[in-house]
């Protein structure tokens, strides 16, 4: 089975930091095959005879905390699931359009409906939330994230659930190396 494990924190304005190299070691101290990462913010993609997500995931969060000496949150999602992400993207006809930006936060648990319908109310002329399962859209225009609302920590907030967001370029090459 092939997973994408999104660490969540590392690599951020110095804090957690760990050296890609590293984490690739680590992953095959694990036991899993096939490692490799995409940039320095945690996003790992591996194969694992285990098809028990929660298995594979603690293994992964205990490990990184026992070779760490401190905890790492991961998400972890299949190959298929962030095919289905890419396919299924709300923004689809939007997100090549000038001075735009496309983010997806990725949430440990899925949210309970009445708090959708709040993450939502928080659309306005600048940006739209799309909850879709275990993710979240946030489709930006005008390319101006710093007169936003929207956050990893806004979400997290709203939600009450942990999340770690990437950019759309990021997630279509995570993609792509996780089809090689």
């Amino acid at each position: 089975m092939k997973y994408i494990a999104l660490l969540r924190g590392i690599n951020v304005g110095g804090n957690k930091v760990i050296k890609m190299k590293d984490l690739v070691e680590m992953f095959v101290s694990f036991g899993f095959k096939n490692v490799k990462t995409f940039i320095q913010s945690g996003n790992v993609i591996f194969d694992s005879p285990k098809i028990n997500t929660e298995l594979v995931k603690s293994k992964i969060e205990n490990g990184l905390n026992k070779s760490l000496g401190y905890s790492v949150d991961v998400i972890l999602r299949t190959r298929e699931e962030l095919s289905n992400i890419v396919t299924n993207n709300p923004f689809k006809k939007d997100v090549d359009q000038p001075n735009t930006k496309l983010y997806v936060t990725f949430l440990s648990k899925l949210p309970e409906n009445k708090i959708k319908k709040i993450v939502s109310s928080y659309d306005n002329e600048l940006e739209t939330f799309k909850i879709n399962n275990l993710q979240v859209y946030i489709f930006i225009r005008k390319n101006d994230i710093q007169k936003t609302v929207f956050s990893t920590n806004f979400l997290e907030k709203k939600l009450g659930l942990l999340g770690t967001t990437r950019n759309w370029n990021s997630i279509n090459k995570i993609l792509k190396l996780a089809n090689e």
